[in-house]
């Protein structure tokens, strides 16, 4: 568990525990709502053993019953075996928490029969001052909306920088004669730049390849235009990433989608990269 990031997520009832397992997912932690406490060593045993999760957040509250009993011992055994771990604790105002309940119309589930919401709210908090105690970060989510509490624990739990990764942004190149794909948020066309597909040598080659990415950018056109596409996505990047949208789909279409798309996304992905946001580069129809 040395290399891996693991994260507990606890707290009171109605704070946005769900809220933020949602922003951890969004983020690229592998994650678990609800988890009996007694299970955490052999989860992160197993998480160890796959060799490829580096992320993991996982969600243990009161909704375990008497198996929440069990956490204190838990994080025991993990410490014991040298297994590092952060404790998120998400709280709110008796207040907000009372209205919240009553917004969804659910029971809280440590509320006595015939008792009220507040009573419930009260014996929760008393029986969490001892994981209190232990986090690592403690939000108040009574006046955050879900995309503040989501720049929050991206800053908490990757750093600097870390609310661009909050944003998964998939740019794919496609031949306008297959069809513009459907899930596209943002579509270019960059069928306006000089094409291989008349230089006879490059014909048969793609976007990849290093003579066909030569050719396209020897022109100023190709140069100038990459500048402003790279303007205008940097622009309106933080903007996404403050409205709290996890995913952006940017479509690069050409003719065929074989040479000039290609080139184009590979280079804005590259850059995007750099800037330190998780890109996913993919070519539709290189390959017809």
């Amino acid at each position: 568990m040395a290399d891996i990031q693991f994260v507990l997520i606890t707290g009171l009832s109605g704070a946005g525990k769900t809220e933020a397992i949602r922003s951890f997912e969004d983020l690229g932690f592998f994650c678990v709502d609800n988890l009996p406490p007694a299970l955490l060593p052999p989860f992160t045993e197993l998480v160890a053993r796959t060799g490829s999760i580096t992320r993991v957040a996982v969600v243990c509250d009161i909704r375990g019953g008497l198996f929440f009993d069990h956490l204190y011992q838990a994080l025991e055994d993990l410490e014991r075996h040298g297994s590092h771990y952060q404790v998120l604790f998400l709280e709110a105002s008796d207040e907000v928490l009372v209205r919240r309940f009553k917004e969804t119309r659910r029971r809280h589930p440590l509320a006595p029969e015939g008792g009220s919401i507040l009573d419930g709210v009260r014996e929760e908090r008393k029986r969490l001052e001892g994981i209190r105690g232990r986090a690592s970060r403690i939000i108040d989510t009574s006046h955050l909306a879900p995309r503040e509490l989501k720049e929050r624990i991206a800053t908490a739990f990757l750093g600097e920088g870390g609310e661009r990764r909050a944003l998964l942004i998939s740019i794919l190149s496609f031949g306008f004669k297959h069809g513009v794909p459907l899930d596209c948020d943002l579509v270019f066309d960059v069928r306006f730049l000089p094409n291989p597909h008349w230089v006879e040598s490059l014909r048969p080659l793609t976007g990849l390849d290093p003579a066909v990415v030569e050719y396209i950018f020897r022109w100023p056109l190709s140069c100038q235009f990459m500048e402003k596409l790279y303007d205008f996505i940097s622009f309106v990047l933080p903007h996404y990433v403050s409205e709290g949208k996890s995913q952006l789909v940017i479509g690069i279409g050409c003719t065929g989608g074989r040479h000039r798309s290609v080139a184009v996304a590979q280079r804005l992905g590259e850059r995007l990269e750099a800037d330190g946001y998780q890109v996913r580069v993919s070519h539709r129809d290189c390959d017809l």
